[in-house]
């Protein structure tokens, strides 16, 4: 599942993610386990209200390198 990531239209971080969630173009969010609680939180909980799926990986290092990003990543949205 993390393979697709490369490939697919996304954003990466938590204020893009939040923007974009409010504006109901997120298909699907990427949450790392091991992330801010205060950061992912509020994400979580504005996804489950827009009904958007939701995909938690073990760790932010982990995020990052699907993304082909050389950082941490706390979350990443998939683009409608």
């Amino acid at each position: 599942m993390l393979s697709e990531l490369k490939d697919k239209k996304k954003v990466v971080g938590s204020k893009q993610a939040k923007r974009l969630l409010m504006k109901d173009d997120v298909s699907l969010l990427y949450v790392a386990k091991d992330a801010d609680k205060k950061i992912t939180d509020e994400l979580v909980q504005i996804a489950n209200e827009k009904s958007v799926k939701l995909v938690f990986i073990e760790n932010m290092k982990e995020l990052g390198e699907a993304c082909g990003i050389d950082v941490c990543a706390a979350t990443v949205a998939i683009l409608k």
